[in-house]
């Protein structure tokens, strides 16, 4: 058995208006991602990844706030407090009303590796 905290992550990145703290518990690597008001990945985001939009497959669980995420093809998916989404590569996102995003990611841990 193992336990860790966010409290205390592994390792923490703080782009502009977002926090993402990593957790590495056994074989998997869990984050909670905060976004801030006016956070949107192709603003905050884009230039660092270098793609039109983001590549990375979210699996993630929102705790507080709203984010609404778009695909390519338009396909629309809102996450909330307590939503559970699969978010494929392929999209863009960014934070609804005035309140920070926060969530658990367990798809997207690729950054931690």
């Amino acid at each position: 058995m193992q336990k860790k905290s966010f409290n205390m992550p592994d390792s923490t990145m703080t782009p502009p208006k977002t926090k993402v703290e990593m957790v590495k518990i056994g074989d998997s690597t869990l984050m909670r991602n905060t976004f801030e008001p006016g956070w949107k990945w192709s603003e905050h985001v884009k230039s660092t990844a270098g793609t039109d939009t983001c590549q990375v497959h979210h699996v993630l669980c929102g705790v507080s706030g709203q984010l609404k995420a778009v695909m390519k093809d338009g396909t629309e998916i809102e996450v909330g407090p307590g939503d559970v989404v699969d978010i494929p590569p392929g999209h863009d996102a960014w934070v609804v009303g005035d309140e920070p995003m926060v969530g658990i990611d367990v798809g997207g841990a690729i950054y931690a590796k």
